[in-house]
């Protein structure tokens, strides 16, 4: 499977918000596939340069129990998290990695990798922007989520699904 939907949970808007969870999953025309997923401890984060934003801890706190006690959780470093998405990523050269707006997922990830010193485990060209492709088509392919709201994993594999069946609307419409 070349592509991979990726979405991080974030303690800002920024392009060095503070992560606190990466979820993905691997997928094509036929459905889904591989998932990673990484609770990344927030004080790991902040120490690698990352950044919180009062705005979206206010936003956290009136969010459900459920989606607030996950942070809880988070023992992982931000550097052994990113090793592990590297790893699950796999051949660089090959793979479409899709995030949540053109300057989100995939932009926080990736100055992520920097701070750490690490390589970027997609090439640049393979960035993908799921919100475009959902823009395109005015909303008239609803997404059917699943799982709990604001759980990365949860959020990459709705947000997959929903991109299988709106690419598979735009081929039909060639």
């Amino acid at each position: 499977m070349s592509n991979i939907m990726v979405d991080l949970e974030t303690m800002g808007k920024g392009s060095m918000a503070a992560i606190i969870a990466i979820g993905a999953v691997k997928f094509n025309s036929k459905g889904l596939g591989q998932e990673f997923y990484a609770i990344v401890n927030l004080e790991s984060s902040v120490k690698n340069g990352m950044v919180i934003e009062p705005d979206t801890v206010m936003w956290w706190m009136k969010q459900s129990d459920e989606a607030r006690s996950e942070f809880a959780k988070g023992t992982e470093t931000l550097f052994s998290a990113l090793q592990g998405f590297a790893k699950f990523v796999g051949d660089r050269h090959s793979v479409k990695v899709w995030g949540n707006g053109a300057s989100f997922d995939n932009v926080i990830l990736d100055n992520a990798y920097q701070l750490n010193n690490l390589d970027t485990p997609w090439m640049f060209w393979n960035n993908m922007c799921y919100r475009t492709i959902k823009n395109l088509l005015g909303g008239s392919i609803k997404m059917e989520r699943t799982g709990d709201h604001h759980n990365a994993l949860d959020d990459a594999k709705s947000q997959a699904e929903h991109l299988i069946r709106m690419l598979a609307a735009l081929k039909g419409a060639e």
